[in-house]
């Protein structure tokens, strides 16, 4: 019961600023390392070009319904935009017009990966999934008890060595603006140094499909056994398993300003 009163202080923006998640010691408890799927040998963090599997992974992920579009992928210690200095090298779309661009049509996928042969891929997100965005020792923590339910068990993706990504059923959609209501963990992909806990990306918000490549020289990589084949579950279940392991970490949970491009 105290993971959901926790939750439900940060359903919905305008509950009351103290309300803040309550702040727990580090977990003392051992957690095994999370395992993104194998990549070939010296695929992952290459800067020369993209991982081998580019094209496959990311025509799977459009065949399992996620709305995509290309993005900027990291070239010479910086950015392939023009934008001089970007602050989030290739963590960006390419376009300013992501949100409608973004299609699960595929030869629309097909003239993309012919077109924009190096580049990385965001999946837009609050039309078809949204993605629950945790640091990987409170992701860790949560995994093994997600997965032992099949009503939570989902894909889930590994941005590196710093944070998971859980791809789950969207909250509400465009087509159903009197369903649909915002959340204090609304966040967008900029803005990740600023709120450490958990983000929830819904409308207006993207985040990069495997097999990205990061600047840091890491990579987005599909956990084993969590690709985009799996059924999406409720949001709802897994962001409460998600609260209480951020919870023990003493992660709080901060609203996000707009997005990129907006």
């Amino acid at each position: 019961m105290a993971g959901r009163n926790r939750l439900s202080d940060w359903l919905r923006r305008g509950a009351d600023s103290g309300s803040s998640a309550s702040s727990a010691s580090p977990a003392e408890r051992p957690t095994r390392p999370v395992r993104p799927a194998r990549t070939p040998r010296g695929a992952r963090g290459s800067r020369s070009g993209p991982d081998p599997r580019r094209d496959e992974l990311t025509r799977a992920a459009a065949v399992a319904g996620f709305r995509l579009v290309p993005a900027a992928h990291p070239e010479n210690y910086g950015c392939s935009c023009e934008r001089i200095g970007c602050p989030i090298p290739g963590l960006h779309p390419v376009s300013l017009a992501w949100q409608t661009q973004a299609s699960t049509d595929p030869q629309r996928v097909e003239d993309w990966l012919r077109t924009h042969p190096l580049a990385n891929f965001v999946t837009a997100t609050g039309i078809g999934h949204d993605v629950l965005d945790v640091p990987a020792d409170a992701g860790r923590l949560a995994l093994e008890r997600l997965t032992a339910d099949a009503a939570t068990l989902g894909p889930v993706a590994a941005h590196g060595e710093e944070r998971l990504l859980f791809f789950t059923a969207t909250r509400g959609t465009p087509a159903d603006e009197d369903e649909w209501w915002p959340c204090a963990l609304d966040s967008h992909p900029e803005t990740a140094d600023e709120h450490p806990g958990i983000r929830w990306h819904c409308r207006g918000s993207y985040v990069l499909l495997p097999p990205a490549r990061l600047p840091s020289g890491h990579s987005v990589q599909w956990l084993d056994g969590h690709g985009p084949d799996l059924p999406l579950p409720d949001p709802l279940p897994v962001l409460a398993i998600l609260t209480d392991a951020c919870a023990q970490f003493g992660y709080e949970f901060e609203p996000a300003p707009v997005a990129w491009g907006r």
